[in-house]
């Protein structure tokens, strides 16, 4: 069973000093979390915690149990707290979801993107590429989701922001698994996107959009466990 020691060297996130204790180390173990530094079913010790992160053990507590109230964590009697092993109908559904918010934002942004938008999607897949082409999974995944955020802020649809905003975490999650496998593929599909989006082309830019996110649902099904 995996407990908090092995966390990887420099995985732990510096605690910004401002806001409630409580809340930057829930920031914290979530980032972790997302970033799959702490893995699913990974034991959580409160203790080691609290050593990591160079704070008590309580604001450790209250932390797990808002992480647990969300889904992130997982509270068991005379066990302790682990890591939330999403189920694959979890990921399916989630993903699904997903793939119909990011479609509606990609019709939008090509209805609404300009000169100054497209130059922005550009040097964020670039980004991405180099990443990819350096084999750095954290940076390629953070890339990503930069650049699906940047396509969410030019459809220009708060509601559709503020929806999109509530899984970006839990696709992070379960993008981070296949990101190395979808590598330069995923990119040479966002390239397709930004040339969409540039020809006003609304109907290519949610057909592309459509099909990119379907391959990162598909191939997390797919991955090896």
């Amino acid at each position: 069973m995996l407990s908090t020691t092995g966390l990887p060297q420099g995985a732990v996130p510096k605690l910004e000093r401002p806001g409630p204790l409580r809340d930057r180390v829930y920031e914290a173990l979530l980032e972790l979390i997302t970033t799959r530094a702490l893995q699913p079913g990974q034991h959580l010790v409160e203790s080691e915690l609290a050593g990591h992160l160079g704070v008590s053990r309580q604001p450790v507590r209250e932390a797990l149990q808002r992480l647990s109230t969300e889904g992130w964590v997982d509270l068991r009697p005379a066990q302790g707290a682990f890591v939330h092993e999403p189920t694959e109908a979890e990921a399916d559904q989630l993903l699904t979801v997903r793939t119909l918010l990011e479609a509606e934002a990609a019709r939008l942004a090509a209805a609404n993107g300009g000169a100054a938008a497209i130059t922005v999607l550009e040097e964020l897949c670039a980004e991405g590429e180099r990443a990819v082409a350096a084999d750095d999974v954290d940076g390629a995944v953070a890339m990503n989701a930069r650049l699906h955020a940047k396509v969410m802020e030019l459809a220009g649809n708060t509601v559709l922001a503020e929806l999109a905003a509530q899984v970006d975490r839990r696709v992070r999650w379960y993008y981070t698994p296949v990101a190395r496998q979808r590598g330069q593929q995923s990119w040479i599909e966002h390239r397709e996107l930004i040339a969409a989006i540039r020809d006003r082309d609304e109907q290519q830019a949610t057909e592309i959009m459509r099909a990119h996110t379907e391959h990162t649902r598909k191939m997390y099904h797919e991955r090896e466990k």
